[in-house]
């Protein structure tokens, strides 16, 4: 429980260099005095990421000063809030966090180098604003992450290229967004994260071909979801629930018999 005196044991606002965080030598004089700068809350001399973005939020004008900052989480939020127009030089900053900002904000046109960026961070941004070729191309990026990103924005046409992507993650996305008439070649991938996908999107008298497959999980979705004829080798499975969920299926699937009356059947 935070006590009356509690902030006065919060540590001293520190700048980028920990050092102490003065206003004497502060040249916002007259934004603080209008209470757009509170050393400890809203700063742009802290080394705090949340008070230098505080004092950006509030002085949108100032970003443009800062844009060549030593430190460099200054230089990215600066670059959040500056003129479009001022942002050019940043394409080549030597913080990838500064010129992930710089990928998001300005045209295509200009940053399409950066889709080669060294930085994975960099690329994934631009797999997020690309189109077309380009975007295609990112499919081959060699980090993971971007193809995931790849992934999720190319048109669905595009995605049989990836169903043999290294990573499982990527080929689990591909499964939840690919044509559906193409789906079934990834029915028997190696990793049971990508196949659980593949079941939960096939037709349920597709999914006959996986009742023999490895990971319950997999053969709980087909007792789950599959048509009649997948059913029966499933009511003796080896997972009790498995087991259980096709034999309530079935019962419930198959055409109740038909009843004689009481008197017996009719002549």
């Amino acid at each position: 429980m935070m006590t009356a005196g509690s902030h006065a044991a919060l540590p001293e606002p520190t700048d980028w260099l920990g050092r102490p965080v003065s206003c004497v030598d502060c040249p916002h004089e007259e934004i603080r005095a209008e209470g757009r700068c509170d050393r400890g809350r809203i700063c742009v001399r802290d080394r705090r990421a949340r008070r230098i973005d505080r004092f950006f939020a509030g002085n949108p004008g100032e970003a443009e000063k800062y844009l060549s900052h030593p430190y460099f989480e200054i230089r990215t939020l600066a670059a959040r809030r500056a003129s479009l127009f001022l942002l050019p030089p940043l394409i080549d900053d030597p913080e990838p966090d500064v010129r992930a900002v710089v990928a998001q904000r300005l045209p295509l046109a200009r940053i399409a180098r950066l889709r080669d960026d060294p930085d994975r961070k960099v690329r994934m941004v631009m797999a997020q604003r690309l189109e077309g070729a380009a975007l295609v191309g990112m499919l081959a990026d060699p980090d993971y992450a971007v193809r995931l990103v790849a992934v999720r924005h190319v048109p669905p046409d595009v995605l049989p290229s990836a169903m043999q992507d290294p990573d499982p993650q990527v080929r689990c996305e591909v499964a939840r967004r690919v044509k559906a008439d193409v789906l079934p070649a990834m029915l028997y991938d190696n990793d049971p994260l990508v196949r659980i996908a593949v079941a939960e999107r096939l037709e349920p008298s597709q999914l006959v071909a996986l009742v023999d497959d490895e990971d319950l999980r997999v053969r709980w979705i087909v007792a789950e979801r599959g048509a009649v004829a997948a059913l029966p080798s499933l009511c003796n499975d080896v997972d009790p629930e498995v087991r259980q969920r096709a034999r309530d299926r079935l019962a419930a699937l198959q055409p109740a018999e038909p009843q004689e009356g009481r008197h017996g059947p009719r002549a």
